[in-house]
This record gives structure tokens, sequence and C-alpha cells, in this order.
């Protein structure tokens, strides 16, 4: 099944304002001829209503890093999945495991975040992924399906039809170490076999499944390579659209 690739970066706490935007629209020059790869960018709240402005006419997609679960009211320094959407996201990055390990964030709360970016029409990534003392205990799969299971939970096929999967081994975020192509293979084959399990295998086939965990331009045809990646997340690869791009065209490679 036919599944466009989506490359997504995730700027993390980086950019200000008129820096994003800078480079978000020297991204939109090297992506003009852009048309078998969707790509997306997720600024800072800040800078979010900057850049979708500033990208308002491209063919670059816009998400949000994270989003709360409630609609509005006294939660002081939180941002809404409403707000975000209306500030231009139409993705909405959730369950990053820097919000995992820093920000407390568990499977419940990633579940009902993901119930919240549904209502206010924005397509999930749900983040994934195990720390490097799991796999080394050998509880990759089980890491694994409880947080797409518990993640995912209530949900039905309909609701979900917009759902990306992000599978970022913790021990590669940021680190400069990249899973073996082996392993990449292994865990997107699970997870495909995981989805047609908890729903079906129409849904499996169609839920794109990313990469993400030190993508860079020297492994990033390998990794697209695989049968069941469907894209990556990329983290500090993607802060300079020159880097990007060649992640982006990576068949060009």
């Amino acid at each position: 099944m036919s599944r466009i690739p989506l490359i997504a970066g995730n700027w993390k706490m980086y950019k200000t304002g008129p820096e994003a935007v800078e480079t978000a629209l020297d991204l939109e020059k090297l992506c003009l001829d852009i048309t078998d790869v969707e790509v997306m960018i997720a600024p800072t709240y800040l800078s979010l209503p900057l850049v979708a402005t500033a990208l308002r006419d491209s063919n670059i997609k816009v998400g949000v890093q994270n989003l709360y679960f409630e609609e509005q009211g006294a939660f002081t320094g939180e941002v809404s999945a409403q707000m975000t959407k209306a500030a231009g996201a139409e993705y909405a990055i959730i369950g990053h495991s820097e919000r995992r390990q820093y920000f407390g964030e568990t499977d419940l709360s990633v579940s009902k975040k993901i119930k919240a970016a549904i209502q206010s029409n924005l397509k999930p990534v749900l983040c994934i992924g195990e720390t490097e003392a799991q796999r080394d205990e050998q509880k990759t799969f089980s890491i694994l399906d409880k947080q797409v299971s518990n993640g995912l939970k209530g949900l039905s096929f309909d609701e979900l039809e917009n759902l990306v999967l992000a599978y970022e081994p913790v021990w590669a975020i940021g680190t400069g170490k990249t899973a073996s192509v082996d392993q990449v293979d292994e865990v997107h084959q699970y997870l495909r076999s995981l989805l047609e399990k908890l729903f079906s295998k129409d849904f499996s086939g169609k839920t794109r499944i990313l990469y993400g965990g030190s993508v860079n331009p020297d492994n990033v045809k390998e990794l697209m390579g695989i049968k069941d990646v469907d894209g990556a997340l990329v983290g500090g690869a993607s802060l300079d659209a020159e880097k990007f791009i060649n992640i982006i065209k990576y068949r060009d490679l």
C-alpha cells in the first residue's frame, strides 16, 4: 500500500521568532519542487503563528511540539490544541521522549493529548521508544506495545485516520547513535503488525511510521530504504535549511 513519506523537523527549544521565520523561508525556496514527500516543521509555541503565516502559500506543513489536553481553564503556562490549531498548526507531536523524561509525561496524558488533538482536527504524531536499559533487558517490544496500546486506548479507526507513529529509540536521540538497519526493520515490522492487531490490516497499511533518532543526510537514504519506514522525525539536522533539504531529497543522494 502506497504511503506518502513524511519528513518532519522538530525544532525543539531553538530559534527566536525572526530566526524561525528566516529558516522557514529558506526552506520554502528549497522545497519548491518537492511533490513526492510531505514536509513538516514544528517550531516553538511563540514562533508557530509567525512561521505558519510565512509558509501560508507553501507546500510545507507546520506542527506543534506539544499541547495540553484541556480546552481552556486555569492551567498557567499551558496551550490547548484549539489554540495551536488557530495559530496555524496542522500536526501535533505528542509524547516525545523528552516530554516523558523531563516533564513527567505518561501514557495516560499522551492518550488525553491525542484525543484533544483529534477533536481540534490536528494530525497527531505519537512518539514512542525504549531506553538503552530497556533494550538491553530485551523489553523493547513490551514497552512499545504498552506505549501504543495505552496511547491509543478508546480511539477508533475513523478517529485515527490521520495518525502518524514515530519510533525514536531514546538512546539514539541527539546522541549521534542510530539504530542499525536490522534494528529499525525489526521494530517497524513489529509496529505494523501491532497496528493490525489493535485495529485492522487496512488501518495498519495506511498508517505512516516514521523513524527518529540522529537522522542526518548521511544515513537517511539507508533508513528510508527499509520497507516499513515511511519517513523521519528529524531533530538537530532540521535546524539548518541546507542540511534538512538533503534529508528531504533523500532519493537524490
